[in-house]
């Protein structure tokens, strides 16, 4: 075959081949960490001390076995849908595994499989929550918990955990962009933050899904709560999120805030604005970075994948 002809073979199989490429590598990101949390406690029944769950030998060999199990139907689960909740008992019937996952409502079901499918080696790797009872996954599309419970324990830990409940959310992680230095651009600022995440607690308040993304002025902001908490719950969770972003993250042209059920993100664009607006160039420069870091925030002007935009 001469070089002409291979030359065209070539660029007609790029040409194909071009959309399924750009389509992966722009759904990548979905599947990047954010953040995880792993249990001090282990499944191990070497000694007994605080950092071990009591399980019986047996259930200490067979504590794997559940956990694929349970992984395997949430995996199996979110080809079909965005959150799902479900259990498995240890062999032994000593302990159980609950566990869950949930995507973010604005991308496809497609995409949701790809990053579920991507959290358990982060889980089972070496170097995170190797032999955890419980763990908590954050990517970027998604997430997947887990804890176990011992049977055994029950009403103990149940009294605990009613006490201990006080009404307020506890922070799982934060990230906070870069801050405003000037004075009067950050008056502007946190007033315009002030209007926005009003706007987002009354527009998350109204949503069926648990989840809302939109603009308010120059900000984009999303929100989502657990799929099946009540909307009182899921209010409050988002409150909760918005009174941590305004006192950790208060000059931050971006933040991204995990609560245990909720998450908030926003994003303020800077540019050329009317005399209202706050000046380009007292941005920090380095907010192209954190357009590149929440770059899931930056989709939401194109509408979902499995949908066209509005």
């Amino acid at each position: 075959m001469d070089l002409f002809h291979s030359t065209i073979i070539i660029f007609f199989l790029t040409f194909l081949l071009l959309p399924f490429s750009s389509r992966s590598s722009s759904s990548s990101h979905y599947s990047t960490l954010v953040y995880k949390t792993c249990s001090n406690k282990t499944s191990s029944f070497n000694n007994n001390n605080n950092n071990q769950l009591l399980l019986s030998s047996s259930s200490t060999q067979s504590f794997s076995q559940p956990l694929t199990s349970l992984f395997n139907q949430l995996i199996a689960q979110s080809s079909q849908s965005k959150f799902f909740r479900t259990k498995e008992l240890v062999e032994d019937e000593t302990a159980i595994v609950s566990g869950l996952f949930q995507c973010r409502e604005d991308i496809s079901v497609e995409d949701c499989f790809r990053c579920v499918n991507s959290v358990p080696p982060y889980i089972s790797s070496n170097t995170l929550c190797t032999g955890s009872t419980s763990a908590r996954v954050q990517l970027q599309g998604c997430h997947i918990q887990y804890n176990t419970e011992n049977l055994s324990e029950k009403t103990n830990d149940d009294e605990t955990d009613e006490n201990s409940d006080n009404g307020n959310s506890i922070m799982d992680h934060k990230e906070c962009g870069e801050a405003i230095v000037d004075e009067e651009a950050y008056i502007k600022f946190r007033e315009l933050m002030q209007k926005a995440f009003a706007s987002l607690e009354s527009e998350i308040a109204k949503s069926d899904d648990k989840f809302i993304r939109m603009s308010y002025e120059w900000v984009e902001l999303m929100a989502q709560c657990e799929a099946d908490s009540d909307t009182c719950e899921c209010n409050a969770c988002v409150s909760d999120a918005v009174r941590f972003a305004e006192e950790d993250c208060s000059a931050s042209v971006s933040a991204q805030i995990y609560l245990d059920k909720c998450f908030i993100s926003y994003l303020y664009h800077s540019g050329s604005y009317g005399d209202d607006g706050i000046p380009a160039n007292s941005i920090p420069e380095m907010v192209n970075s954190l357009q590149a870091q929440n770059q899931f925030l930056l989709e939401a002007r194109e509408g979902p994948r499995d949908q066209p935009a509005p």
